[in-house]
């Protein structure tokens, strides 16, 4: 496997879903590190959703999204990637398909706080957190929000910063969001980045609002 291109981000906490009404697949993610946007989330529409974090490895983004592509469950896409990974124990990724299909992975060598949830068109993951308290707390916030996929992914980050999110502090912030599977090969729905801030949860938010308001 090839392993040039990645980057640490231990400390993070995100959330991959789908909306099973509109099957739009969509990513947040939180973290003490900059710009976390351009390492931690991928989504593409029609295909899923996939976070890669802790020890970042952005091939388990790029080549997971084209092992969903060609039919594979997220379960099966993981497993051929980790497999391949000879530091396999240090990443932390979580997927979920177009179909609501999930996978999990959590290495070893992830520092405490660590761990994943696998729920209904859901999966949430940190590592680095305060307590299991923050994936809990969005897990919570995902399953009660209404609204769009794009609002139900920011209530989850915000419940996780509230809990306590990384315990080292904050510092930048993501969402992204891809439209249903006709809107394939169109650029993201929603692609919001904070790359250094002292709150980027909030600043994230302000940022939403003020795209959502001019979108409309």
């Amino acid at each position: 496997m090839h392993q040039l291109i990645m980057k640490p981000l231990s400390a993070t906490f995100s959330l991959v879903a789908r909306c099973s009404r509109t099957n739009e697949v969509g990513v947040c993610v939180a973290t003490a590190i900059p710009a976390v946007g351009s390492v931690v989330p991928y989504a593409e529409a029609g295909v899923g959703a996939i976070a890669t974090q802790a020890l970042t490895n952005v091939i388990y983004g790029t080549r997971g999204l084209e092992l969903l592509r060609s039919g594979l469950s997220p379960q099966e896409a993981l497993e051929i990637i980790l497999r391949e990974d000879s530091e396999r124990e240090s990443r932390q990724v979580i997927m979920i398909d177009v179909h609501g299909r999930t996978a999990a992975f959590t290495g070893k060598a992830n520092v405490d706080w660590k761990g994943h949830l696998i729920g209904e068109d859901y999966v949430v993951a940190g590592n680095m957190l305060v307590s299991a308290q923050v994936i809990q707390a969005m897990a919570e916030a995902f399953e009660t929000s209404g609204g769009e996929l794009e609002e139900r992914l920011l209530n989850a980050l915000e419940a996780g910063q509230k809990a306590g999110g990384d315990k080292r502090g904050k510092r930048s912030a993501a969402v992204l969001v891809m439209k249903r599977p006709e809107y394939r090969g169109i650029r993201p729905f929603i692609d919001l980045r904070v790359e250094y801030d002292e709150d980027p949860v909030k600043e994230l938010r302000r940022i939403f609002e003020a795209y959502k308001a001019w979108s409309i």
